[in-house]
């Protein structure tokens, strides 16, 4: 069973995506797809990491910035897993592509796989990803190639879910049994 958890930032989603996993499973695998380029993002992992030691127990953590695919094809049908976050993961992704001639058909490529792996995972997966469409209009090319290509893998994945959460404000709410069907 797949579950996509999505909002905006600082909404609560990781929170939830933690106690909700945990519901579903005594212990389970944590994926961190973070890279600690600059001090503010090595503060944000070092706090995540000290957080999950906390539940230590519950948790055991595994990073991945870049070939989740196959991680998750490693790890089907074993724990669950929560895997935090699919928006670090295709910034990873869409950095390390050189050159821009086809860097969105190779991102595009890249997330076509991931979506087969969530398809074809067999357990608990949870999967938090960011919702970047609702702001403002990225300035820069890169920043707009990004955002359209958030926007496009949320959509694809939670076509791959049994259950999709927004979460705003600490408040998670299941979309997917809400879903108006044409």
């Amino acid at each position: 069973m797949s579950i996509l958890v999505t909002g905006g930032a600082r909404s609560g989603k990781s929170s939830f995506a933690e106690r909700l996993t945990l519901s579903l499973a005594d212990e389970a695998l944590y994926v961190a797809t973070g890279q600690a380029f600059d001090k503010e993002m090595k503060a944000r992992i070092a706090l995540h990491r000290r957080q999950r030691e906390i539940n230590a127990s519950q948790w055991e953590t595994l990073e991945e910035p870049l070939d989740l695919p196959a991680l998750l094809e490693r790890l089907s049908g074993g724990k669950a897993v929560l895997v935090d976050c699919l928006t670090l993961w295709l910034s990873n992704v869409l950095l390390d592509v050189e050159g821009e001639a086809d860097r969105e058909e190779r991102v595009e490529q890249e997330i076509a796989r991931l979506e087969q792996s969530i398809a074809a995972f067999e357990g608990t997966l949870v999967l938090v990803t960011n919702e970047v469409g609702d702001g403002i209009v990225p300035e820069y090319a890169l920043g707009r190639l990004y955002r359209d290509l958030a926007g496009r893998m949320n959509a694809r994945l939670a076509r791959q879910c049994r259950q999709v959460f927004l979460v705003t404000a600490g408040i998670p709410v299941e979309l997917k049994s809400r879903e108006y069907k044409l």
